[in-house]
């Protein structure tokens, strides 16, 4: 089953962000911990129950709530898994900065960080000084996603959470956070209640070409003879300093334009190009210095099959059939690595 994960942002102050911080703060330790233990071991455990057991020890002692202690060891062992798929040596490697805590599996509801009636949510912290408490978040929830955590409810669906502190500092005396809830939830229950357009009955193909400031569309028939074409531009998100939540906000805009505007000219099947497989890696996991090769920019990779990966996911909610080709050689991929080599300067 594949899944989809929701963010909702928050914003806290005075007690509920110190325990929201302090718990991140705990996890993160918990995981350097876990990984400079596991990168001196000469074998590694070759299941996840394997993983738990070997290392349940060291991350309790540092984070005493057994979902959060797993969750961090389940962390390390996606890192090392990674690693193994992607030729990096796993002795290398080194957090990057992030502050965060997470459930890693799924149930309803989910103990740690738990959706209640009202949009809410009650999540289990770890305080400085050890001692377990729970606090309430009220994060932003936009109204299409109110039906959806709704079903969530109802139907109790399994769900597993994640807070990530985007930001935090103190104003006026008191100490503010602003983060993200992520819920994670099957991805067949998201298409269900988000559908646009639950019929489609389009004939035609559009091509997608992603470059780091815009998404090019190209309609065509199944004689492969060009019908129409559209850009649809996101220059302002790339910007040097221009905020990250901001610029994915407009991608976001620009991708559901053009899914809309395939879908109201005839498009039934999108071809995508097919990204490199990063595996389970992700930059907000784990920086690794060698991987600086002059004509591999990890960067603009990961941006651009990030934009793919979310063009795939929203297609289905217009009815759009998902089907990926081959970029290597072609006319557009020449062009985009030249735009690339502009754009990372």
């Amino acid at each position: 089953m594949s899944y989809i994960t929701l963010r909702l942002p928050f914003n806290a102050n005075g007690n509920v962000a110190g325990e929201l911080l302090s718990t991140a703060w705990w996890f993160r330790i918990a995981v350097r911990r876990v990984l400079t233990t596991a990168q001196q071991q000469s074998i590694l455990p070759g299941n996840r129950i394997s993983w738990k057991n070997t290392f349940r020890g060291i991350a309790y002692r540092i984070i005493p709530n057994s979902r959060y202690a797993d969750s961090a060891i389940i962390l390390v062992m996606g890192i090392y898994e990674s690693c193994r798929e992607l030729g990096i040596e796993f002795r290398n490697v080194e957090l990057s900065d992030w502050l965060m805590f997470q459930q890693s599996w799924l149930e309803y509801p989910a103990k740690n960080i738990t959706l209640k009636p009202g949009y809410e949510f009650h999540i289990t912290t770890v305080r400085y000084d050890g001692l377990i408490s729970r606090v309430v978040v009220r994060p932003t929830v936009p109204e299409n996603y109110k039906g959806l955590l709704d079903i969530v409810l109802t139907r109790h669906v399994k769900y597993m959470g994640r807070v990530v502190v985007r930001d935090y500092g103190v104003r006026g005396n008191q100490l503010w956070v602003h983060g993200e809830v992520h819920m994670t939830v099957p991805l067949d229950v998201y298409y269900e209640h988000m559908a646009r357009h639950r019929r489609n009955a389009g004939k035609l193909f559009g091509g997608v070409d992603v470059n780091t400031d815009r998404i090019n569309l190209a309609i065509i028939d199944k004689e492969g003879r060009l019908i129409d074409h559209r850009t649809f531009w996101f220059s302002e998100a790339t910007a040097r300093g221009f905020s990250k939540h901001s610029a994915w906000s407009i991608i976001g805009m620009r991708i559901h334009e053009m899914l809309n505007y395939a879908y109201r000219h005839g498009v039934k099947t999108l071809l995508l190009e097919n990204p490199d497989i990063l595996g389970k890696l992700r930059l907000m996991w784990i920086r690794n210095g060698d991987r600086r090769h002059e004509n591999y920019n990890h960067k603009v990779s990961t941006f651009r099959s990030t934009i793919i990966e979310r063009t795939a996911l929203k297609a289905p909610l217009y009815g759009i059939e998902v089907k990926y080709v081959n970029p290597r050689g072609t006319t557009n991929s020449t062009t985009r690595r030249n735009n690339e080599k502009a754009w990372t300067r």
